[in-house]
């Protein structure tokens, strides 16, 4: 099932003759034929489709295990691809109210990255917590794409598409008309007109509205700034965008985010870190050149590692789910052109980027091109388009071997479903898939199209407001936006100002960004003549390690908050996560930093010498017998208005038995008492950790928190760990000057 990575379906069948027994007979074949994994309903809908593809021995169907539940299966065709999208979102609610929460896993599976971005809408509109996996799948992702969006318009002149969504987006809104004064202006200043050099000379103010002149000034500036920082190393830029765009604070405030939070932001800083790391120009334009590989190839570039996270539905596309498996999975899009996908050739004899047949490993398997015995170019052609519908045949055959494995990731429920109309002029075919489901599935629904019906989707103008009000509803979705809500609590925030703004109510708003500028110098300057003592606001997110600084030394973190510096090489950090690799490796869980990415990675003196003795220590303490519940589990948390984030090193226990959290500390004990603030990083953690499993901050109780330093075999658990309350008081004690 998996040619699509190079593997040939072939192989497996001629195993036997290719590996006979000694006397030359073919080896015995003993089938792996029981699923450990699928529903009997689950199951038996995979093997109808798969009916097709089974020939000879090595391939037989594939039974359920003898305990295995009955599951269900639910068929439809919808009458628009809207209306698929809506019946998906309502399936895949009711199955995740149905299961306990904890545990629960979900996926929507789909053969396009462009079926995402309305299922995703749908899926959030029905209270859902959504998560878009895969590097071209996050690409579609809003937050993401104003990130990618600002990246372009830094390094392109003509980069006007991109700078269009920014200006048009939730941030700042410009409507039409100042649209159109801009590109007036960038018509003025060259001939071959550039929308975004346009922003560095807006030409006079009376050609726009008055709040449109004021945030495109802003904006502006706001750019100039960030080229400033091009030359930055990239993860530091893309961070600064994010950051500057407010997109971090969006997705944090946004209800439909309180699970997911800033998932998608964090992964895409990773992927800028991975380019970074393994490029040796890793400029800005050459970043937006691999992002728009990703974008192009359906399956071409390499995936990251996908794995199955609780607590959310999860969107990817079928070839990144391959080995996974969720409770519940959807499979949308079944419909002809879609999956399976439109016949495309891959024919070598018409394409230079195929490697010809005859020079392929898996040539046995492929159709050849055969020409002996041709009299002409009348012959040859023909032979030409018999081996291309032969090529054809066997694309088509690959994407039923696809849909298998769509419908095998499924453990108890299966949804799958096609529609009539989308953007086409004619209706879309019923797939084949979903034709053989219907079979045996009575389908919950089913809409034929009508001769000479009109779509839907475009017989009616459809109208909507432009700029969209960034906090009305998703579409879709009928219920009320948050604009009230928002509203009501920017006028909380108004009122709590006082009289401060009313100070300067009369200034333009450029004059007012100006003095607040000039009184935040001037207060710098004044904290500056006393260093021991700095004021700095506490920002709006801490990590955990800047949580315990807090603790022990509010000043020595405000003057890193002040003036960031880059922290000094360290073989000790080098060799600390390098142990922590070789844990991660132990316990088969993904990385998540190599040894070459944190500090003294570079140094000379770096030395992984005594990382044997550390492995011996740790295989001698008693948490290498014990296997953990979870390993590598990062957080975000809200505490008195501060997004708190970190990563926990091991979790072991149960819901029954109680829960450790663990964090592994390769240096020596420090003496008694001379260390107390650490223990802010195990409540931090501790906290955590309970609002994962959703256990309340008041019944901490079953929940323990503990140091184990692996070169002594020492465990240590502070006797008394901040609660919730306690970790607030931090926050507020620290936050008065």
């Amino acid at each position: 099932i998996y040619g699509w990575r190079g593997a040939s379906a072939g192989s497996i069948g001629r195993f036997p003759t290719t590996f006979p027994r000694l006397d030359g007979e073919p080896a015995p074949l003993y089938p792996l034929a029981t699923s450990f994994r699928n529903a009997r309903s689950v199951l038996s809908a995979a093997n109808t489709v798969a009916a097709a593809l089974r020939s000879g021995p090595a391939s037989v169907a594939l039974r359920p295990r003898s305990e295995a539940a009955d599951g269900s299966v639910v068929i439809a065709r919808l009458l628009t691809v809207a209306d698929e999208a809506a019946w998906v979102a309502a399936r895949m609610r009711d199955a995740w109210t149905a299961r306990p929460p904890g545990r629960r896993t979900a996926a929507v599976l789909v053969r396009r990255r462009s079926q995402l971005p309305l299922l995703a809408d749908a899926l959030q509109a029905a209270g859902l917590p959504v998560e878009v996996v895969g590097l071209g799948g996050l690409l579609t992702t809003p937050e993401v794409s104003d990130v990618v969006a600002t990246l372009r318009v830094l390094v392109d002149a003509d980069a006007g598409s991109a700078l269009a969504r920014l200006l048009t987006g939730p941030r700042l809104r410009i409507g039409p008309a100042d649209l159109a004064a801009l590109h007036r202006r960038a018509r003025e200043l060259a001939d071959p007109p550039s929308v975004v050099e346009a922003l560095d000379d807006l030409g006079p103010a009376q050609r726009y509205s008055a709040t449109g002149f004021a945030r495109v000034s802003e904006f502006g500036d706001v750019l100039r700034r960030l080229r400033r920082r091009l030359g930055a190393p990239l993860p530091d830029l893309v961070a600064d965008v994010e950051r500057t765009l407010g997109v971090d604070i969006e997705v944090a405030s946004r209800p439909d985010r309180r699970t997911t939070g800033r998932a998608h932001l964090d992964r895409f800083l990773d992927e800028a870190a991975d380019f970074a790391s393994d490029t040796d120009s890793a400029t800005v334009p050459a970043f937006l050149a691999f992002l728009d590989a990703a974008a192009d190839e359906e399956h071409g570039l390499e995936p990251g590692e996908v794995q199955v996270e609780t607590e959310r539905v999860q969107l990817l596309t079928v070839h990144a789910a391959k080995g996974l498996e969720w409770d519940v999975v959807a499979l949308p899009g079944l419909v002809d052109g879609i999956f399976p996908a439109a016949p495309k050739s891959v024919n070598w004899a018409n394409l230079r980027q195929e490697l010809p047949t005859p020079l392929r490993g898996d040539r046995a398997d492929l159709p050849a091109l055969r020409l002996d015995g041709v009299a002409d170019r009348c012959d040859v052609a023909a032979r030409l388009y018999e081996h291309d519908h032969a090529v054809r045949a066997r694309a088509a055959e690959e994407e039923r071997r696809l849909v298998y494995v769509a419908l095998t990731r499924a453990r108890e429920m299966l949804l799958a479903s096609g529609y009539v109309w989308d953007t086409g002029v004619r209706p879309r075919g019923v797939s084949p898939f979903l034709a053989e489901l219907r079979e045996s599935v009575e389908p919950a629904e089913w809409h034929e199209p009508e001769p000479d019906a009109a779509n839907p989707l475009t017989a009616e103008a459809r109208s909507a407001a432009w700029p969209p009000d960034p906090f009305g509803p998703f579409p879709g979705d009928r219920r009320p936006g948050r604009r009230a809500a928002v509203e009501q609590g920017a006028a909380l925030v108004r009122a709590a100002r006082g009289s401060a703004a009313a100070d300067g109510s009369g200034e333009s708003g450029r004059a007012r960004q100006w003095a607040r500028d000039v009184d935040r110098l001037l207060a710098e300057r004044a904290a500056a003549a006393d260093l021991a003592r700095p004021v700095v606001p506490l920002p709006g997110h801490l990590s955990v390690s800047q949580l315990v600084d807090l603790d022990a030394d509010p000043q020595e973190l405000a003057r890193a908050l002040r003036r960031p510096l880059p922290r000094r090489p360290a073989a000790e950090a080098r060799r600390g996560t390098a142990f922590h690799r070789w844990l991660e490796q132990r316990w088969h869980a993904q990385p998540l930093l190599d040894v070459d990415e944190l500090p003294g990675a570079a140094d000379e003196g770096a030395d992984d010498a005594d990382l044997a003795a550390l492995r011996t220590a740790f295989e001698a303490s008693p948490w290498a017998a014990r296997t953990p519940a979870e390993v590598e589990v990062g957080f975000e948390m809200v505490l008195d208005a501060v997004v708190v984030r970190g990563r926990m090193d091991a979790v072991f226990g149960s819901d029954a038995e109680g829960w450790t959290v663990v964090d592994w500390k390769t240096g020596s004990v420090p003496p008694a008492g001379t260390n107390q603030s650490a223990a802010v990083q195990l409540a931090a953690y501790r906290l955590a950790w309970a609002r994962l499993r959703g256990i309340p901050d008041d019944q901490l109780a079953g929940v323990r928190a503990v140091f184990h330093y692996v070169r002594s075999g020492v465990t240590v658990e502070p006797t008394r760990l901040l609660d919730a309350d306690g970790l607030r008081r931090l926050l507020q004690e620290e936050r008065s000057p």
